[in-house]
């Protein structure tokens, strides 16, 4: 079992989990840019890579080693902000809801960049590979149903 602390990272370790954040980011995004959406490659790498990033900032200045509250509060601001982000995205036209899925992909990405930013490198990659699943597979089960 892989324990977590968090102390502050080495260039390499901070390298890995950003690159694994803006490929997971990227994955997502190509995804819902190739379905033509509205959060598309960018978005979903700069939501993916700044969750990342903004959660590895309280590790590097030794907050989150000497109050991990600082870490759970950091969390809790990437999660209201991309709420809102994903807010945007939904569309009503007056017989249906459009963008929800756009929205929650939004959301997942951010979490994935948490949890890689927090160093919890298998279970983002593990994630990103259940949201692309659900994301493309269950789109095509979807039509087919």
């Amino acid at each position: 079992m892989t324990e977590t602390s968090f102390v502050p990272l080495n260039w390499q370790e901070l390298t890995l989990r950003l690159s694994i954040a803006f490929i997971v980011g990227a994955t997502i995004g190509l995804e819902r840019e190739i379905k033509s959406k509205p959060a598309g490659l960018r978005t979903n790498i700069l939501v993916c890579f700044s969750s990342a990033l903004i959660v590895i900032v309280p590790i590097q200045i030794g907050a989150a080693q000497q109050n991990l509250d600082v870490l759970g509060r950091v969390i809790s601001g990437v999660i209201t902000g991309v709420s809102f982000i994903g807010g945007g995205t939904i569309l009503r036209d007056p017989d249906r809801v459009k963008g929800l899925t756009s929205a929650a992909a939004i959301w997942v990405t951010a979490v994935l960049g948490i949890t890689i930013g927090c160093g919890l490198l298998w279970l983002g990659i593990i994630g990103a590979t259940v949201t692309w699943v659900v994301l493309r597979l269950f789109a095509i089960w979807e039509k087919k149903l």
